[in-house]
C-alpha cells in the first residue's frame, strides 16, 4: 500500500512539474512577443502560434483578426523558400484547404506577412497556415495593402517596435470561394498601438477591399468604428482611461508617413 501511494504521489508531483514548467514557458514566450495584448474573440476559437496569435471564425474559414508584436530586431531582409500553404491543426475545426483559392480570381492574402516574419524560417514558415490567409483581390494585395504593410515595418523600425492586430470586416452575406465556402470581406483593417514611449499612440486603418490609389491617410479611423463593425473588444488590458482615449482617436500626428 506505501509502495503504491508513494508511486502515485510521484505521478502526480512529476505531472504539477512538468504542466507548471510549460505554463511558464509560454507565459514568457508570449509576453516577450506582446500577446498580452490579444483581444476579445467573438468565436471562443484563440489560438496561440511561436510568432502570432489568432481569431479563428469557423462560419467564415479564416481568422477574425491576427496579432503580432513587430520589433525592430525582427525586421530582416533574409530570403527562405516559400513553403506550401497548410491546415493549422490547432484549430479544432480544421482551417480552410489552400486548394479553395485555386482559380477564385483572388490571391492568398497573408494577415501575418511573411515578410515580417523573416527573422528566422520556422517563424516565417508559421504564416503559412491556411488560418493566417484570407481572399484578396491581386491589386489590392500588391497595391495599398503591400504600402501598409511596407509602412508598418517603417514604424517598427522608428519607433523600435510596434503592437498590431488585422484581418477582414466579418459580417453576414459576404461573397465566397471554394468548397469550404471561405468569406471574402468587403473591407480590411489594421491597428497599429506604439507603447514604446512614455505617450503611447494608436493608428488604425479601414480600407476598402479594391485597387485604390487614394492616400493611406484618407483611411485612418478610430479604433471604436472597427469595433463597432466587428464586435471585438481590442485592447482590454490597457487601463480604461488610456484604452478609450487612445481607441477614440483617429490623428495622425506622430506617425511619420
Amino acid at each position: 500500500m506505501l509502495i503504491i501511494i508513494v508511486t502515485v504521489g510521484f505521478y502526480y508531483f512529476e505531472g504539477y512539474i512538468e504542466n507548471n514548467d510549460f505554463t511558464d514557458e509560454k507565459t514568457k514566450n508570449t509576453t516577450d512577443l506582446g500577446f498580452y495584448y490579444l483581444p476579445t474573440s467573438t468565436t471562443g476559437a484563440i489560438i496561440v502560434h511561436d510568432f502570432y496569435s489568432l481569431s479563428y471564425s469557423e462560419k467564415h474559414e479564416q481568422a477574425e483578426w491576427v496579432a503580432y508584436e513587430l520589433k525592430k530586431e525582427h525586421l530582416s531582409k533574409n530570403e527562405f523558400k516559400r513553403p506550401f500553404f497548410e491546415e493549422d491543426r490547432k484549430v479544432k475545426s480544421s482551417s480552410a484547404d489552400w486548394r479553395n483559392y485555386k482559380k477564385s480570381g483572388y490571391d492568398r492574402g497573408h494577415l501575418c506577412p511573411a515578410g515580417d516574419r523573416r527573422f528566422t524560417y520556422q517563424a516565417f514558415e508559421e504564416t503559412f497556415l491556411t488560418s493566417n490567409i484570407t481572399p484578396q483581390n491581386h491589386e489590392f494585395n500588391s497595391g495599398i495593402w503591400n504600402y501598409l504593410e511596407q509602412k508598418i515595418r517603417y514604424w517598427a523600425k522608428v519607433y523600435d517596435g510596434v503592437y498590431i492586430i488585422t484581418g477582414g470586416i466579418l459580417s453576414e452575406d459576404l461573397p465566397t470561394i471554394g468548397y469550404e465556402h471561405i468569406s471574402v470581406p468587403k473591407q480590411f483593417y489594421k491597428i497599429v498601438f506604439n507603447n514604446s514611449s512614455t505617450n503611447p499612440k494608436m493608428i488604425a486603418f479601414l480600407i476598402p477591399h479594391k485597387d485604390t490609389k487614394t492616400p493611406l491617410k484618407n483611411f485612418v479611423v478610430p479604433v471604436d468604428e472597427i469595433e463597432k463593425l466587428t464586435g471585438i473588444d481590442f485592447f482590454t488590458s490597457l487601463e480604461d482611461k488610456v484604452e478609450n482615449q487612445l481607441e477614440a482617436s483617429s490623428a495622425t500626428h506622430g506617425w511619420k508617413f
